[in-house]
C-alpha cells in the first residue's frame, strides 16, 4: 500500500465537441466500453498503485458521477481513515480552462493540509490508460524534480505529480506568481522549478471529441488493444451491476461484439459495443454501433455506425447510416421513428 501519493481527479472539464453525450451528464461519467465510465480508468490505475485518498473535482451535472462512485467501495474506498472524497466546485460561474485549477482547490484547502501523504498526482478525468503512478514516482525522485508532467508521443497528458507542500504553496500564492494551475508554471520560461516529463509508452487516449470517443471505443474490440488496456495485474474496477445473463435468441446473430449482461438480442449484431439491458429486435441489424444501456431497437431497424445514448428507442423499420469519421449521434432518451429518420 503506497501511503505516499494523495490522488486528485479534476472533473471540472466540459469539452464542447463532446456535448450531444455530455448534456445531461460530466464528462468523467460517460459511459464507455459497454460498462465502464471514462473516470474509471484513472481512479482504478490510483488504486492499483496503492493509493488509498482520493480527490474527486467536479462541476456540471455530477449527479450520475455520484451515483456511479457512491462510497468508493466498488474500488476498496469506502474506508476510516482517507477514502474517496468528492468537493464540487461551489462557484460555477468560474471558468476553469485547464487540468487542476488552484481556485478551485483553493475552496478545500483544508483537505490538502489534512492529508498526509508525501506527493500528489493531479490528472484530469477522460483519459483511458492503465498506468502505473509507482513508477512514475520513482522516476520523479530519482530525477531530482519539483514536477513531474507525464506525456505520451510529445503531448501532455493532463497529469501532474508534486509534493503535496508544494502543491499547497502553489495554490495559496497563486494570486502572487499568476499561476492558475500547473499548466501555466510549466509555459513560463521564468520558472525556478525542475520540472520533468515522464514520456508513458503503454496505450492511452485522451477522449476529446465524439469521433475520439466512437473509435476508441470500437479499438475494445481488437483483442491486441484490449490486452494493453485492460490487464490482469492491474484491473479496471467499475460500479457492480447484478443483472441476469444476457438472452440471445435463435434468429440472432452475433460477431466480433461486446455484449453486456441484462440484453435480449433477437437480431444481427455486428463490430459493436452494447451496453446492459439493451434490446435488439427481430429481423434489426446492428453494426459499427455503441448502444448505451436500456436503449431499444424495434423490429426490422438497420443501424450502421451509430451512438445511441441511454434510454434511446428506436421504432420498428428505422434505418440510420453514419460514417467512421462521423457516426451518427441520438440523444439521450430520444425517440426516433420511421418519419424521423
Amino acid at each position: 500500500m503506497n501511503k505516499n501519493i494523495l490522488g486528485v481527479i479534476d472533473a471540472t472539464t466540459y469539452l464542447d465537441p463532446l456535448k450531444d453525450l455530455t448534456e445531461h451528464r460530466i464528462l468523467a461519467a460517460l459511459p464507455f466500453g459497454g460498462r465502464y465510465r471514462l473516470i474509471d480508468f484513472v481512479l482504478s490505475s490510483m488504486v492499483n498503485s496503492g493509493i488509498s485518498s482520493v480527490a474527486v473535482f467536479p462541476k456540471y451535472h455530477y449527479r450520475s458521477l455520484m451515483d456511479h462512485l457512491e462510497s468508493g467501495k466498488n474500488w476498496d474506498l469506502n474506508r476510516k481513515r482517507d477514502g474517496l472524497f468528492f468537493f464540487p466546485a461551489p462557484n460555477l460561474d468560474i471558468p476553469f480552462h485547464h487540468i487542476g485549477s488552484f481556485q478551485c482547490f483553493s475552496y478545500h484547502l483544508d483537505y490538502f493540509k489534512r492529508s498526509t501523504q508525501e506527493y500528489a498526482i493531479v490528472s484530469n478525468c477522460y483519459t483511458v490508460l492503465n498506468v502505473d503512478f509507482c513508477e512514475i514516482l520513482e522516476k520523479h525522485i530519482e530525477n531530482g524534480c519539483d514536477i513531474t508532467e507525464v506525456v505520451s508521443e510529445g503531448r501532455s497528458l493532463e497529469t501532474y505529480l508534486l509534493k503535496r507542500e508544494l502543491l499547497i504553496d502553489l495554490i495559496v500564492e497563486r494570486d502572487i506568481t499568476g499561476y492558475q494551475c500547473l499548466y501555466d508554471l510549466i509555459e513560463d520560461p521564468k520558472h525556478s522549478y525542475q520540472v520533468c516529463t515522464y514520456e508513458y509508452e503503454d496505450y492511452c487516449v485522451m477522449v476529446d471529441s465524439i469521433e475520439t470517443y466512437y473509435r476508441t471505443s470500437l479499438e475494445l474490440l481488437n483483442p491486441s488493444k484490449w490486452q494493453k488496456l485492460f490487464k490482469e495485474s492491474q484491473p479496471i474496477f467499475t460500479k457492480v451491476k447484478d443483472e441476469p445473463p444476457t438472452k440471445y435468441t435463435k434468429n440472432s446473430n452475433v460477431t466480433n461484439s461486446m455484449i453486456a449482461n441484462g440484453c435480449v438480442i433477437e437480431g444481427h449484431v455486428e463490430n459493436s459495443i452494447i451496453s446492459r439491458s439493451v434490446k435488439i429486435g427481430k429481423g434489426s441489424v446492428v453494426k459499427n454501433c455503441i448502444i448505451m444501456q436500456k436503449s431499444i431497437i424495434g423490429e426490422n431497424c438497420v443501424l450502421d455506425s451509430v451512438i445511441l445514448d441511454k434510454d434511446v428507442r428506436i421504432e420498428d423499420g428505422v434505418h440510420l447510416t453514419g460514417g467512421s469519421d462521423e457516426p451518427i449521434v441520438i440523444k439521450k432518451g430520444a425517440v426516433q421513428g420511421v418519419l424521423m429518420s
